[in-house]
């Protein structure tokens, strides 16, 4: 049987979801509580009372909940426990249950004592296999990262842009000859000094923010909603380009080692894009643990290249190699050298990541990420100088079939094992780099997304405790920009600076008014230090936008334009949305009349009849299934007893109209809603008090903040108490009359739909909210 109540005839219509667990529920503002107080009033006026809904319940609605976290053993493995795909199976016998039974009494934690056995399909087993057991919310604590963790995790893009950071800045200088490459060292000096000034104002931004202070917080909070768009647009700009350059970079580092990798440099690229997904899907630690090896070999391998380097150096006094003869192709100017100082100071990307992933730390968090930024800007400073002092000392020019490092390790190391792991290490760190971005991108895209600025699907957490909707959308948007370009890092380097140095000057910008607003103690130093960083990088973006422009700057120009407008247009629909949702004051002036529940089927305690199709127990019922009757066979209105089941996110206009309907239906009637968190369930429950508890409400709390298999099993359960109700689950639908509009909204109740068709006896119907 399958449920047509309410659908809409409007092929042209387009339905989003209104049911559980679409999106973090939302607190009502004072208005709206007031609303809600008022239309439990008049619900108070025409309904039978709370009390006679309760009594016609026809089953048990406590079935147990989910382990507590004191139930979560302590143990290395015991912070992740099994999430049942909750499998049709054979009904359990019920432990105790109801206000004073333990949650699990009679089962092992984690199981309901009325829920079917689980039975995985083979997508759930492959999904383990490749995810991990999921996490509950109790363990986002052990998942946050130590020092030595974050300093890899966060830093690989930093860090490894030392890889080509000083190559493209070499690459443009050569253009003007040997006169070019007179201005490699005090162009490198400059960026030296920039990295200083940017890593103070950042340690200012922490301290100012100690809860996470990306540049799209910093710039909403003190310039505006527009210029924290700006913001997000620069960031995620970069983040995208930062993992198709880092593994460009990485590719041409293992094809500068083995040439006859080059035809293959694309898949290989795309291959590593993959690998990145799958192990940040996994979660944070996972990632860390991974990325920490290459990162701390990378920098191993290059303080000894910069070692070898100097050392050979000193054997001659340091005097310079001379470099072979250059034709200049370009005339030195002013151009020139702004143009190789935007392409160097792309050494300084991924210097924002710690800022941005403060609440990642492990307590005390503000001040374990100050130290673990200050730790990253010393080594990159290091590196970045030292690799530059070596390139000028040794007479290293760039060219196009081997990358400067790997001339640089070739000249001091020659092809033995130094070589071969220096080479590695710098292809390991540099495709793994992108990690930094895979961090930051969904938590940025969760920003947004809970600021009604990006689709709310990505404000959720997956299985792993990791923003996975915003992690294949960054690992499909980087593979699509590299394939675009070939896989040649000298093709995105030009669009490379013009996002990251963008959110840099806002994020100062908006911290310079913070400290003004503020003005507590060291206000003016704070304020000082952040404004020299925003004019610093102002300077680097004005140079990158007018020296790059024709190179390719134009399309990160262009996609922080598009991202303007298509963010600002989904805000305008979200708003749109919650005006026509907001809870209306009204009067029912028809003539009242009392609404209450026909009870036509046995009550809580009460023996079934002596009817075969309404045993006593689901047990007898099961053998007389099995016996050949079919549990569908009600062919006259009489035959069918009704239990509905309203399934309801929040207390919005479409959950009101929702609850209306089933109860005009005079059946009994049972609330469910699902909560990822006690937060979360008791804003509900407030929420729920204050409009009267009119209805039976039963909560179903996930810690897992899984929505679909919860509600299946919970209402498989209920099923297997009363096999002989026909159960009618009632969803509220938004419908929006504009298509373009559908993947702004979840597919929740489409899931809902696809998961219960296969039960018997279960009519799923939809009470349309049209906008």
């Amino acid at each position: 049987m399958s449920g047509t109540h309410g659908k809409n005839s409007n092929t042209k219509s387009t339905r989003s979801a209104a049911v559980p667990g679409s999106t973090p529920l939302r607190a009502l503002d004072a208005q709206q509580l007031r609303v809600l107080g008022s239309v439990g009033r008049e619900w108070r006026r025409v309904s039978a009372g709370p009390d006679v809904w309760r009594r016609a319940l026809p089953v048990d609605p406590d079935l147990g909940s989910f382990p507590t976290p004191s139930q979560i053993r302590p143990a290395r493995f015991g912070r992740v426990v099994p999430v049942s795909p909750f499998g049709p199976t054979a009904p359990r016998i019920a432990a105790p249950s109801g206000p004073t039974a333990k949650p699990g009494a009679g089962t092992p934690a984690g199981e309901h004592p009325q829920a079917p056995v689980e039975r995985p399909g083979f997508v759930y087993r492959v999904r383990r296999l490749l995810l991990g057991p999921a996490l509950a919310n109790t363990a986002i604590a052990r998942e946050r990262m130590r020092k030595l963790v974050a300093l890899p995790v966060l830093s690989a893009d930093a860090l490894s842009s030392v890889a080509y950071g000083p190559e493209a800045l070499l690459a443009v200088l050569v253009l003007a000859g040997t006169a070019g490459l007179g201005y490699s060292t005090p162009v490198a000096i400059t960026i030296v000094f920039l990295m200083l000034a940017i890593g103070v104002s950042y340690r200012q931004t922490i301290r100012a923010y100690p809860r996470g202070g990306g540049s799209y917080i910093v710039a909403s909070d003190n310039l505006g909603r527009v210029p924290g768009l700006m913001a997000a647009a620069g960031l995620m700009t970069d983040y995208i380009l930062t993992v198709a350059v880092s593994i460009s970079a990485g590719v041409a580092a293992i094809t500068s080692a083995v040439p006859s990798l080059d035809s293959v440099a694309v898949p290989i690229g795309l291959a590593a894009i993959a690998v990145l997904l799958a192990c940040n899907l996994r979660g944070i630690r996972q990632a860390g643990a991974i990325f920490a090896a290459p990162t701390y070999a990378f920098v191993i391998a290059m303080l000894a290249l910069i070692i070898a380097g100097l050392a050979d150096a000193a054997g001659r006094d340091f005097h310079s190699v001379p470099h072979p003869p250059i034709h200049a192709t370009e005339g030195l100017g002013i151009l020139l050298v702004m143009r190789a100082f935007a392409s160097g100071a792309t050494a300084m990307t991924g210097i924002e990541a710690i800022s941005n992933a403060v609440p990642a730390f492990k307590p005390v968090e503000w001040r374990n990420a100050r130290t673990t930024l200050t730790w990253m800007v010393g080594l990159l400073v290091v590196l970045f100088a030292g690799i530059i002092a070596i390139v000028h000392l040794q007479g290293i020019l760039p060219e196009s079939k081997e990358t400067v490092l790997s001339q640089l390790a070739h000249l001091n190391f020659g092809s033995g094992p130094m070589y071969v792991f220096t080479q590695a290490a710098t292809a390991a760190v540099l495709l793994l780099a992108a990690n930094t971005a895979f961090n930051d991108f969904p938590r940025v895209l969760s920003l947004l997304a809970r600021d009604d600025h990006a689709p709310r699907i990505f404000a959720r957490m997956g299985d792993r405790l990791a923003f996975s909707n915003g992690i294949i959308l960054l690992s499909v948007l980087a593979g699509l920009v590299y394939v675009a370009f070939g896989g040649l890092t000298a093709s995105l380097i030009p669009l490379y600076a013009v996002g990251v140095f963008l959110a840099f000057t806002l994020s100062q910008a908006g911290m310079v008014v913070h400290w003004w607003r503020l003005r507590d103690r060291h206000w003016r130093k704070s304020m000082l230090f952040n404004a020299a960083g925003g004019v610093l990088s102002a300077i680097v973006l004005i140079t990158a936008g007018i020296t790059k422009f024709t190179e390719g700057a134009w399309v990160a120009l262009v996609a922080v334009a598009l991202f303007l407008f298509v963010t600002t247009r989904i805000r305008r629909h979200y708003d749109t949305v919650a005006a026509a949702l907001r809870l209306q004051r009204h009067s029912i002036e028809l003539p009242r009349r009392t609404i209450a529940p026909r009870v036509d089927v046995p009550l809580q305690g009460v023996e079934s009849s002596r009817d075969p199709r309404h045993p006593r127990d689901p047990q007898a019922f099961a053998r007389t299934g099995a016996a050949g009757e079919s549990e569908e066979a009600e062919e006259v209105p009489e035959e069918i007893r009704h239990f509905s089941l309203v399934l309801i996110e929040t207390l919005d206009r479409a959950g009101m109209r929702a609850l209306a309907y089933a109860a005009s239906l005079q059946q009994p009637v049972l609330v469910i809603h699902v909560s990822t968190g006690e937060v979360e369930a008791e804003r509900f429950r407030g929420q729920w008090k204050l409009w009267g508890d009119h209805l039976p409400l039963q909560e179903l709390v996930s810690p897992y903040r899984a929505v679909i298999a919860p509600l299946v099993n919970y209402i498989e359960a209920l099923h297997h108490q009363r096999p002989d109700l026909t159960l009618t689950v009632i969803l509220p639908e938004i419908v929006m009359c504009q298509r373009r509009f559908s993947a702004l909204h979840s597919r929740t109740a489409a899931r809902l739909r696809r998961a219960l068709r296969p039960l018997r006896k279960v009519v799923v119907t939809t009470v349309p909210f049209h906008v």
